[in-house]
C-alpha cells in the first residue's frame, strides 16, 4: 500500500511538471528547468555519497566535462552533422562516464577524507587548467553554440527546452532509483556500511567502487550537458569549487538517506536562489545558515523526516504533537525574523555607501529604510525588535523540541511496538 502511495504521488507530481509550465512566464520555465537540473545533479552525487558513502568535494568536473561535450558536439551538429537535438546528452554521459572512470580510479584508492580532497583536488586542477586549454574549453571566455532544429521541432523556446530537461532528468533518475535495486547496488550499500565485509566475501572492493564513481559522473555529465543546452554557452566556472559545494548542501538537506530527498535539496535551494537573490546581497548567506540549522537540529535532512513521520505515522499520537508541532514552527519563523532583520541591518550599517552619508554630527549616522519602514540607528525599538524575536523564538522552539521529545520517549516504552521518527524500539 505504501508503495502504491509513492506511485501515485509521483504520478500526481509528473502531471503536474508536465500540465502547469506552459502557464507560467519565462523567468518561471528557466526557474523549473534550473531545479530539474539541480535535482538531477544531486541524485548523480548522492549515489557516490549517500549509497556508497564516498563523500566528494569535486563533483563539478563531471557536470563541467559534460556540458563542454554537449557543445562541442552541438557545434559539430551546426557545422551539419546529422545528430538529433534531444540525444545531445548521451555526450555528457559518455565524457562523464570516460571522465569518472579513469579519475575514479585513483580518487577511489584512498578513502574517507583523503578521498574527498583527491576529488576536489582534481576538481581545482581542471579549474585551474580549462582557461588556459582554449582548444577544448575556450579559455576565459568559454564556449558558445545553438540549438538546432530537428523533426520540426526548432528548440527556440525556454518551453520546448524545459520538456527536453523533463525527459531526460525522469529517464536518468529512474534509471538510478532502478540501479539501486540491483544487486550491484545493494553491493554500492554494503561498501558503505562495511567494506571489510565486501572484501571477505569476496568482492574486489576498488573496482566496485570505480564502477559507482563512474556512474554518479555518468549522470552528472547528463547534468551538465542539460545545462548546456539551456544556456547555450559554458565556461570554465563550471569547475569552481562553489559547484561542488552546491550540490553537497543541497543533498544533504534534502537528506542523503532518502533517494529522492536530495531533490527535495535541490528545488529548495534552487527556487531559494531565483526568488531571494533579488532581494538582498546576503542571501548566499542565508543558505548557508539553513544547511547548518538542518545539520544541528536535522540531520537525516528534510527527507529524512518526511521518511520517518511517513513511516511511523501510525504509532505518533498527533493529538499531542499537534501543538508542539506548530509552536516549533512558529518559533523558527520569529527567529528566522530576528535573524534575517539583524543581518540586513548589519548590511546597511556597515555597508560603505552608507557609512558615507553621515550626519552634521561627527559619527552620527542617519535614518535608514529597512522592509519599508524607515528606522534610527539609535533608537530603541531597532534593537528592541530583533531581541524579542530571537528571544521569544528560541523560548518557543526549546519548548517545543522538548514536548516532542517528550511524546517520542513515552512512545519509546518497552510496550510501544516501534518507536517513532527512527528512535530505537
Amino acid at each position: 500500500m505504501g508503495s502504491m502511495r509513492i506511485l501515485a504521488l509521483l504520478a500526481v507530481l509528473l502531471a503536474l511538471l508536465i500540465a502547469v509550465p506552459p502557464f507560467l512566464d519565462l523567468s518561471w520555465q528557466n526557474a523549473l528547468v534550473n531545479v530539474l537540473i539541480a535535482s538531477l545533479f544531486a541524485l548523480a552525487f548522492n549515489l557516490l555519497a549517500g549509497q556508497a558513502g564516498l563523500l566528494s568535494f569535486g563533483h563539478a568536473a563531471y557536470f563541467g566535462i559534460g556540458a563542454f561535450a554537449a557543445l562541442h558536439l552541438m557545434i559539430a551538429v551546426e557545422d551539419g552533422l546529422a545528430f538529433p537535438t534531444p540525444l545531445l546528452p548521451l555526450a555528457g554521459a559518455a565524457a562523464g562516464f570516460l571522465a569518472g572512470l579513469v579519475a575514479g580510479y585513483f580518487a577511489t584508492m584512498r578513502s574517507g577524507v583523503y578521498f574527498a580532497l583527491v576529488t576536489l583536488a582534481i576538481a581545482e586542477l581542471l579549474h585551474s587548467l580549462a582557461p588556459h586549454l582554449a582548444g577544448t574549453f575556450g579559455g576565459e571566455a568559454g564556449i558558445s553554440s545553438m540549438r538546432m532544429p530537428w523533426q520540426g521541432i526548432v528548440f527556440g523556446s525556454m518551453l520546448e527546452v524545459y520538456y527536453l530537461t523533463l525527459g531526460w532528468v525522469m529517464l536518468c533518475g529512474l534509471g538510478l532509483w532502478a540501479y539501486t535495486r540491483t544487486p550491484f547496488g545493494r553491493l554500492t550499500l554494503a561498501l558503505r556500511d562495511n567494506e571489510q565485509r565486501v572484501l571477505f566475501l569476496g568482492y574486489d572492493a576498488h573496482r566496485a567502487k570505480v564502477v559507482v564513481f563512474a556512474i554518479s559522473a555518468m549522470a552528472s555529465g547528463v547534468a551538465g550537458s542539460l545545462l548546456a543546452i539551456s544556456n547555450e554557452t559554458a565556461n570554465y566556472s563550471l569547475f569552481a569549487t562553489d559547484v561542488s559545494a552546491q550540490v553537497v548542501l543541497q543533498t544533504f538537506v534534502g537528506g542523503s538517506t532518502v533517494f529522492f530527498g536530495p531533490v527535495i535539496g535541490a528545488t529548495l535551494f534552487t527556487l531559494f536562489s531565483f526568488l531571494i537573490s533579488d532581494l538582498t546581497r546576503s542571501w548566499v548567506f542565508y543558505q548557508g545558515l539553513i544547511f547548518v540549522l538542518v545539520m544541528l537540529f536535522a540531520p537525516t535532512g528534510i527527507g529524512g523526516i518526511l521518511y520517518e513521520l511517513v513511516r511511523h505515522r501510525r504509532q505518533l499520537d498527533w493529538s499531542r504533537l499537534a501543538w508542539p508541532a506548530l509552536q516549533s514552527i512558529l518559533g523558527g519563523l520569529l527567529l528566522a525574523g530576528g535573524i534575517v532583520y539583524l543581518t540586513e541591518t548589519a548590511a546597511v550599517l556597515f555597508g560603505q555607501d552608507y557609512a558615507m552619508r553621515r550626519s552634521g554630527a561627527a559619527g552620527t549616522l542617519p535614518a535608514y529604510e529597512l522592509f519599508g519602514i524607515g528606522w534610527e540607528p539609535a533608537g530603541v525599538l531597532t534593537w528592541l525588535l530583533p531581541a524579542v524575536l530571537l528571544l521569544g523564538g528560541g523560548a518557543l522552539l526549546v519548548a517545543g523540541r522538548r514536548q516532542i521529545d517528550g511524546v517520542r520517549g513515552r512512545r519509546s516504552a518497552p510496550a510501544a511496538d516501534a518507536a517513532p521518527l527512527g528512535g530505537t524500539p
